[in-house]
């Protein structure tokens, strides 16, 4: 066994806690929500700090002073947060269903999980270059789709 599926995700130290993301990108994509039923939707609209091409935060010690939305996942916040992607490590611990084979940490390549298609490279439009008026054509489907185990 492992260390990530040993120990739980609230006994994890800031090194354990960040080597547990896969580096998809895809809390970094923006959300909307519909005024009437409070549901989110993922767009492919990425934060204005997320490279679309190596999917990294490009200022990531500084994003919450960058971005004052952008969230800080804690284990209490994994299970809480729904939009929270099927495949996110963090959400596959937390429910018991463990990493990926694509997860670096599992695959020993932080490349994998672009191979496996989980990742937002290439898939991304910057939020600079968004038309206001129409958000709508960016929600996306794909964000959910997750490779067979």
């Amino acid at each position: 066994m492992s260390w990530w599926d040993e120990k739980p995700l609230s006994a994890m130290n800031d090194e354990e806690w960040e080597a547990l993301c896969d580096g998809c990108g895809k809390c970094c994509l923006l959300k909307l929500e519909d005024e009437d039923s409070g549901e989110i939707y993922t767009s492919d609209v990425r934060c204005k700090l997320l490279d679309g091409d190596t999917c990294a935060c490009i200022d990531y010690p500084n994003r919450q002073k960058i971005v004052p939305d952008c969230i800080k996942l804690t284990p209490e916040k994994t299970l809480e947060i729904k939009w929270i992607p099927t495949t996110c490590a963090y959400r596959r611990l937390a429910e018991g269903r463990g990493l990926a084979w694509w997860h670096p940490l599992v695959s020993g390549d932080p490349n994998t999980v672009h191979l496996a298609g989980v990742s937002v490279r290439g898939r991304t439009i910057a939020e600079a270059d968004v038309d206001t008026d129409d958000w709508e054509s960016h929600i996306a489907d794909w964000p959910h789709w997750e490779p067979e185990d």
